[in-house]
């Protein structure tokens, strides 16, 4: 395991020890270029991830030399503008395939957007990963497979991982917490709720078929008692957990914090890590991919 020294970070490990100011040296991987390996140099695969018959717009980073390799399935939030594909290439340097994805209904995949369809979406695309055929073709270790997500998708992969212990991992980067949302919308006044759903989800643009910001406000308001993961920290226990926050322009930091230390109570093994940033770690992203590739290269074999 190859270091260049440089970024501190503050790291909770959360019941495990106490939060300490620690360098974290930066991993090659994520400043410098793997030596090439000619008879197995890195590529990736467009392909259609299939959910409920449709087939969501895939594109697979597959690395170099030879497999099987860990896997990752890195999921997007909303509507998807950052979809941190520098953090996928990273990782990627470290030796992991990254499958990256828009949900259906999203960036052109076909189907209906909802928040409900987006947890099916990551069910079916983490059964993708795991079938056989596909495991061979593209040389994915399914003993080795972590799910991350980044605002909604740090929301979805939680949601998931929950009922799946054969995760070998999950990374939540500044998750969003849907149901304290609903929380908040159902105790506002029609006029003020339909002003936090201008201000929540006013980046639709083009990029979301079916959906407005009046239908994914009452969706979120509709399922805000099942979807506050502040109620599956047990559930979260089954797998390592990397918690990244960001404290600053619309960073869920706090939130992030508190299901850390709900996860850790509950007996599970975390790392918390919060970013003086904003919510896609604009001026983070060295750190966050440092952060990301250090806790992968620890993670015990499976």
């Amino acid at each position: 395991m190859k270091y260049l020294p440089a970024l501190v970070l503050v790291l909770a490990f959360c019941g495990v020890a106490d939060a300490a100011d620690q360098p974290l040296p930066i991993p090659v991987a994520v400043i410098s270029d793997p030596a090439p390996d000619p008879a197995h140099p890195p590529y990736s695969a467009q392909l259609l991830v299939p959910s409920t018959g449709e087939g969501m717009n895939a594109l697979f980073y597959l690395a170099g030399g030879a497999g099987p390799h860990p896997s990752m399935l890195l999921l997007h939030g909303l509507p998807g503008n950052e979809q941190n594909l520098d953090l996928a290439q990273a990782v990627r340097r470290a030796g992991w395939n990254v499958l990256t994805m828009h949900y259906r209904g999203s960036w052109a995949s076909p189907g209906i957007f909802s928040i409900g369809n987006v947890l099916q979406d990551v069910d079916a695309a983490v059964a993708f990963l795991r079938r056989p055929d596909i495991a061979g073709k593209y040389a994915i270790d399914t003993k080795r497979l972590v799910l991350a997500g980044h605002s909604m998708g740090g929301f979805a992969a939680a949601a998931h991982a929950r009922s799946d212990a054969d995760l070998l991992g999950v990374i939540l980067i500044d998750a969003w917490n849907v149901g304290a949302l609903g929380v908040e919308l159902n105790k506002a006044s029609a006029a003020d709720r339909a002003a936090i759903a201008a201000k929540e989800f006013n980046d639709f643009g083009n990029s979301l078929h079916g959906a407005t910001p009046t239908s994914v406000a009452d969706e979120v308001m509709a399922h805000r008692a099942e979807w506050n993961f502040l109620s599956w920290a047990t559930g979260l226990t089954k797998h390592p957990l990397l918690v990244i926050g960001a404290s600053g322009a619309g960073g869920e930091g706090d939130g992030n914090s508190e299901l850390a230390e709900a996860v850790a109570r509950a007996g599970g093994k975390v790392t918390s890590v919060t970013m003086p940033t904003d919510h896609s770690f604009q001026d983070r992203r060295i750190a966050l991919a440092a952060q990301t590739v250090t806790w992968l290269q620890n993670l015990p074999a499976k």
